[in-house]
């Protein structure tokens, strides 16, 4: 509970607003009703889930886990994420013909769909035909949604959850989906380049000095003047997103992912314009407004990037930033305990591995090196993270559960079961 406490920082306080109004307007506000009618009859099912979070860290496998664990809270502590009721692991394969290795394409579409496909596939099966997500059961039950990433909003891992293409690459037309056919009611992340078409920098200037590659790419014309059309509120900053008010709600805060991703000491930053927990505290506060509940993806995808990089410093100042947002989770979950809460990994990245300080121990060089050394916090130990590949790996994901269905959590899963397990929880009797 200690570091529980340490991690609630900013969560605590963005949550004290949201808490003041949100139960009481939770309980009897109605959401955006283009969406069907769950048949919410006021009875409380105590093995059935009205709200849903599920956070990912993107290519957070147990290694990853265990550094910032390591790192943040030391050999006696615990993350946040670890002090969940139950705990278990999933197996990432992906269905590709070709790779062994998921991506988190196929990971994600596993998690959501319950179907394993090919790497780069979101939303779709392996023969390419569109299957339906946990988002669009919700929706489809009355329940209010969103999507939160610090990747692009329509990268691969939300993008799983709410459209359905055989090339995850497509991000346009990622986005056209949402808007015209999933309809999450909360989008917010990075990304703006694919919501503009080419010559309109949007509210992000392009090619900026940090990354002069990105700019305005969009091939399905303004997509941010659509979605003000179909009556979302548009912000790009930290401000607009505080003032916001309203049911619907587009969030773009970069031109690509909400951080720079490189190798130490080459223009690595891990500083999204909103943090995470920041985005998680207004989507709930947003999406707590329907009184069937909802469905939650909220995203920390630094961890698979900084890690693809070799970057323990920032894979931990990633996993740190995922942890907090968990605690706020956490703190929305203990005031309505019909919220079901899971923290998941797609699969793993970089195969790291903590080992204890030796010079004569160095395995990788220029990128791969080894990193650190890292202070243990309350001791005077140091260790350092090595790296074995700049891709992916095969190995299982950790999984962590809270509220009603958790039980179905526990123990060893496919990451199809995952999928099976939230859905169970949703609709305890099958209903939709």
């Amino acid at each position: 509970m200690a570091a529980r406490t340490t991690m609630r920082r900013v969560g605590a306080a963005a949550l004290t607003a949201l808490v003041a109004a949100g139960t009481a307007v939770g309980a009897t506000a109605g959401g955006d009703h283009d969406r069907g009618h769950g048949g919410h009859d006021g009875r409380h099912d105590r093995d059935r889930a009205r709200n849903v979070i599920v956070l990912q860290g993107d290519g957070m496998g147990l290694a990853a886990r265990e550094l910032i664990r390591l790192a943040t809270v030391g050999k006696d502590g615990h993350l946040v994420m670890d002090s969940l009721d139950e705990a278990g692991w999933s197996a990432t394969d992906s269905a590709d013909p070709e790779d062994a290795v998921t991506d988190s394409a196929a990971g994600a579409t596993a998690f959501a769909t319950g179907v394993r496909t090919f790497n780069g596939a979101v939303g779709v099966d392996a023969d390419g035909n569109p299957v339906p997500t946990l988002l669009e059961d919700a929706r489809r039950a009355g329940k209010a949604t969103g999507l939160v990433s610090t990747a692009q909003i329509t990268d691969a891992s939300p993008a799983a959850f709410g459209a359905h293409v055989t090339d995850r690459y497509d991000q346009s037309e990622i986005a056209r989906q949402y808007l015209e056919d999933s309809k999450p009611d909360v989008l917010l992340g990075g990304g703006e380049d694919y919501w503009y078409p080419e010559g309109d920098p949007g509210a992000w200037p392009d090619n900026p000095p940090e990354d002069p590659e990105e700019q305005s790419k969009g091939t399905e014309g303004n997509l941010v003047e659509r979605a003000q059309d179909l009556g979302y509120t548009y912000v790009s900053d930290a401000e607009g997103l505080a003032d916001a008010d309203g049911r619907k709600l587009l969030g773009l805060f970069a031109n690509e992912e909400m951080f720079q991703q490189a190798n130490e000491g080459e223009g690595d930053v891990y500083s999204p314009e909103v943090p995470l927990v920041d985005m998680a505290a207004k989507a709930l506060d947003v999406l707590q407004r329907d009184r069937d509940g909802f469905f939650l993806l909220l995203e920390e995808e630094a961890i698979d990037e900084f890690a693809h990089r070799s970057n323990a410093t920032r894979t931990i100042e990633a996993g740190q930033a995922l942890d907090e947002t968990v605690a706020l989770a956490l703190d929305f979950q203990e005031r309505h305990r019909d919220t079901l809460v899971l923290v998941v990994g797609d699969h793993a990245t970089g195969g790291l591995a903590i080992e204890n300080v030796d010079p004569e121990d160095e395995a990788g060089e220029g990128a791969t090196a080894e990193d650190g050394p890292f202070p243990v916090p309350g001791t005077d130990l140091e260790f350092t993270v090595d790296w074995t590949t700049g891709g992916h790996t095969g190995e299982a994901t950790p999984i962590t559960a809270q509220g009603p269905g958790a039980e179905r959590l526990s123990g060893p899963q496919l990451n199809t079961d995952v999928h099976d397990a939230v859905q169970r929880a949703m609709f305890p009797r099958g209903h939709r």
